[in-house]
């Protein structure tokens, strides 16, 4: 099966494994950019954590779910946003103000749209996880 986009692969199966109540579930092929997105999930507490698991082919991640996740998915495409219009994109993907994070691939790595905000920069949305 030929995989055309690897990371909305990735959050519709961690979608799909918090919906049905699973505890983990694994995602694959484990590349740098999911690596980082689940770094930012974990941080904010969506997922209790991942781990990085070789096979030798494209390895895995294993994602260990807590429960927090309501919706998570990829935007696309992916649209470039400048700090100042985070707002509009928070209102058009976020069910709520300050409830859900948007992932920004910027010049200082990905970040969650309120760290962006912080810090004054912009990037290119890659998904959103409330």
């Amino acid at each position: 099966m030929a995989r055309l986009n690897t990371i909305a692969d990735a959050m519709s199966a961690i979608k799909n494994a918090s919906d049905v109540g699973k505890t983990e579930c694994i995602v694959e092929p484990a590349g740098t950019l999911l690596g980082a997105m689940l770094g930012i999930m974990k941080e904010e507490g969506y997922i209790s954590g991942f781990e990085l698991v070789e096979d030798g082919r494209g390895n895995q991640f294993r994602v260990f779910l807590n429960g927090g996740i309501n919706k998570c998915g990829v935007i696309t495409p992916r649209f470039a946003v400048k700090a100042s219009e985070l707002e509009k994109w928070e209102n058009q993907y976020l069910p709520a103000k300050n409830f859900g994070t948007l992932l920004i691939s910027t010049s200082k790595g990905v970040i969650s749209h309120e760290d962006a905000r912080r810090l004054g920069v912009g990037g290119e949305l890659l998904g959103y996880v409330y």
